[in-house]
């Protein structure tokens, strides 16, 4: 008789969240120790971070007006009703521009510094053993089909936004309870924005990503919320966004079967017979 298959042990849902957060740490780490891949992933945030910071300050600097253009039904409340009502319209258009800015602005950074990306996202494949059969696609390509897909899971986004948005003038769930699944549905999403690159490498589209994806949500879950959370700290979009680029290869990677095992150190080999 052969011997015993030992089962390995199931991981929890929250063991896999995790594993989904260390992917950006890891991803962090690898683009921390690269001075050139810093610079190559710095420039794109930058230039729609400065875009993006500019609209929601003048998003904030207009929140009272836009609170009480949704809410003439509180003009003959008493005050302090309509102040409250009003408070909860402000932190709700906040809320929705927070959620709205960070899935765009992913976007957007993407499309604007797709080659930086992509040369980024390839380094993080080529060390862990590249991609077998990979498919050449020219970048102009590449561009449009990331125009398209983030169009629509940016449209997606919005839909779901909407309700997200009202559920916020609910006292005490539109504070507590709409942040979290604001944090799940925004993380889901960019998940699935950050894999394209690697996809794309291999021939898959946008329904391939949702289908991989979906296999490995707890792991997809935990990656993209901690790049959500990180995009929500002052700069954090900047400075994260190459890392959640790099991260999200190996998220691709370990989704797809493929190896994301530490291979030591970044630094080329010389080639045999080639040694000093």
């Amino acid at each position: 008789m052969g011997a015993a298959k030992v089962a390995a042990p199931a991981v929890s849902a929250a063991g896999q969240f995790f594993t989904g957060v260390g992917l950006l740490l890891r991803g962090l780490g690898t683009y921390a120790r690269n001075p050139r891949l810093v610079l190559l992933g710095i420039v794109p945030a930058l230039i729609t971070g400065a875009l993006f910071l500019a609209g929601y300050a003048t998003l904030i600097y207009f929140v009272t007006d836009l609170a009480g253009l949704v809410t003439p039904f509180a003009d003959g409340w008493v005050e302090w009703g309509r102040d409250l009502i009003r408070v909860l319209a402000a932190f709700a258009f906040l809320a929705l521009g927070a959620v709205l800015g960070v899935l765009t602005f992913t976007a957007v950074t993407l499309v604007v510094g797709d080659p930086f990306y992509e040369e980024i996202s390839a380094r993080v494949e080529a060390r862990y053993g590249g991609v077998p059969d990979e498919i050449e696609v020219h970048w102009l390509r590449s561009l449009r089909r990331s125009m398209v897909d983030s169009l629509r899971l940016v449209t997606r986004s919005v839909l779901l936004g909407v309700p997200l948005f009202f559920a916020g003038f609910i006292p005490v769930v539109g504070q507590f309870v709409v942040p979290v699944i604001a944090a799940a549905v925004g993380g889901w999403f960019l998940a699935l924005e950050l894999v394209g690159a690697p996809f794309y490498r291999r021939g898959l589209r946008l329904a391939d990503r949702r289908r991989v994806l979906r296999e490995h949500r707890p792991v997809a879950l935990g990656f993209g919320v901690a790049v959500f959370c990180c995009f929500l700290i002052p700069l954090g979009a900047i400075l994260v966004m190459p890392a959640a680029v790099a991260g999200a290869a190996l998220l691709a990677r370990r989704s797809l079967g493929q190896p994301i095992d530490e291979p030591g150190r970044w630094i080329e080999q010389p080639a045999p017979g080639t040694e000093a």
